[in-house]
Parts: structure tokens; sequence; C-alpha cells
């Protein structure tokens, strides 16, 4: 509970600052990039290799992937049902099965099962949500998207190959054999270490809370699914299958985060219905305050 406490604390610090003249309307940007290149690849490196490869983390790298396809499959379905227009379809299909499982899912896997889960909550954003992003997401833009470039494979595989926690993740596969130095360990220990307060201050400070009334029906649909009918499915499936452990715990947990801000930026970027872009990213960080802890008890 207290690392929870923390977390919330230094989003409000955040929308706190956002407020003060002294700090430009690019700083959570500048938090954001900080966190792509040093906080995250760092934690990347630390914690990668203390995984025991094994059956149980097929579950974190297979999850999300299974969540995608639910989500994406409902969202048509609904599009067709209340004749929603390409805009609208484009947003809900990019931004509802993509969850914000690395820069709020990380805080708050820590927050709810500690430290060690951390492996975890990496292995379902590393090979699930960011994977994802560049992938399933390129082709979303791609045919969906009215603004910007139009990705092509060549741009999705330069993404993935380039992107610095997916090198760290390569790098700590390969190192996993060789213990660090002692004086590397502490250094990395450091640069994870800034990750959640940074991030959770940046989320803060561009959090939106934006609403117009020509997309509260949209907003509740999308948040609907990605906040509780998604994690739900993902329970059942797991009970279903019989999986049990500390990482099926992880993965459901992750089905359940809120939409990804990454997704958002480029919804946004692609011209896909950016007014009910911003309120799914925003109102879903928020009301993820209230279900996260719900769907952990129900885990327990």
């Amino acid at each position: 509970m207290d690392n929870f406490i923390i977390t919330i604390t230094f989003l409000l610090i955040g929308m706190l600052i956002k407020r003060l003249p002294n700090f430009p309307d690019a700083t959570g940007n500048v938090l954001n990039l900080f966190v792509i290149y040093i906080s995250l690849p760092a934690l990347v490196l630390l914690k990668i290799p203390e995984l025991t490869f094994s059956q149980e983390l097929l579950v974190p790298a297979i999850m999300p992937w299974t969540m995608l396809l639910f989500s994406a499959v409902l969202i048509l379905i609904l599009s067709k049902l209340f004749h929603w227009d390409r805009s609208t379809t484009g947003c809900l299909l990019l931004i509802i099965p993509l969850g914000n499982t690395s820069f709020l899912g990380i805080p708050m896997v820590k927050a709810f099962f500690g430290e060690g889960a951390i492996p975890y909550a990496l292995i379902y954003d590393q090979l699930g949500s960011f994977l994802a992003l560049a992938t399933y997401g390129s082709f979303i833009l791609a045919i969906y998207g009215s603004g910007g470039d139009k990705p092509s494979i060549q741009t999705a595989i330069k993404k993935i190959i380039t992107f610095p926690p997916f090198i760290a993740l390569i790098l700590s596969v390969a190192c996993k054999s060789f213990p660090y130095p002692d004086t590397m360990t502490n250094l990395l220990k450091t640069m994870s270490a800034t990750l959640i307060p940074l991030v959770m201050v940046a989320v803060g400070f561009q959090l939106t809370l934006k609403l117009s009334k020509d997309v509260v029906s949209q907003l509740s649909i999308g948040l609907g699914i990605k906040l509780i009918i998604a994690p739900l499915v993902a329970v059942f499936l797991c009970k279903i299958f019989g999986l049990k452990g500390e990482a099926v715990q992880v993965s459901i947990f992750e089905a359940g985060m809120p939409p990804m801000v990454s997704a958002g930026a480029l919804a946004i970027l692609a011209n896909l219905s950016p007014a009910l872009t911003a309120a799914l990213v925003g109102i879903g960080i928020l009301l993820s305050f209230a279900t996260l802890p719900l769907l952990y008890q129900l885990l327990i």
C-alpha cells in the first residue's frame, strides 16, 4: 500500500507542476524520453538476467497478444453494430488493445506484487505490448490514419530493433551467463530507480480531462473493454486452462492496464479522433487507480 500511495503522490506532483510557469510544455515529453533511453533500459538490463526461463514465462509473452486479438475483434463487431466512422474505429482499434504496461504497468506491478514480479511485467511489455505497437499499431495506422507517414514493414522493423528497451532486452539475454561487476550493478540500480518517479510525474503533467459529449459513448465502451472486460476474460481463460502462479497473476493484472500513452500520441498524430483519444488515455489512467486495486483483490 505504501508503494501505491507513493505512486499516486508522484502523479499529483506532475499535475501540480503543470500549473507552474517554470515548467515548459515539453516537460512531460522530456521526462518520457529520459525514461525510454535511460530508466527503462537500465531496469531491463538489471531484471531480465534474474529470470529463470521456464514454461511459466509463456503466459506473460502470450497473454498480451490474446488480449489484442479479443479486443480488436470485439471493437470491429461493435463498430458495425453502432456504425462508427473510420476515425473512431481506427482510434479504438489502436488504443484499446494496447495497454500502458510499461510506464504505468511496471510501477503498478511493483506497488501491488513487489520487486520480484517486475521481470514478468517486463516480458509482458517487451514481447507483447511494445511489439504489438510496432507491428499491429503500424498496420492500424496505415489502414485508418489520415495524417503523418504511412508506416511500412521496414519502418516497423526499424522501430523494433532501434527501440532502447528492446536493445537492452537483447543484451540482457545475451549477457545472462555473465554476472555484472558490482559497480555496473549499482549504476543500473540507481538509473532504474528513476523510472517510477519520472514516469508518474510525466503522466500527471500530460494528463488531460477534456471531455466532450460526442465522445462519451465511445469512451465508455472503450474503457469498459480495456479496464473491465479484457482482464475478466483473461481471468476466465486462465481458469479454463488451469494456469496459476505469480506470472499468471501479473499477466492478468497487466491486461487490465489503461490505454498506452504512446499509442495515444500516434493516434492523435494520425488524426484518429483526437478528442476521443485524449479522453481514453487521460480518463483511463484516472479510472485505473480504482479498477486495478479491485482486480488485484480478485487475483489474490
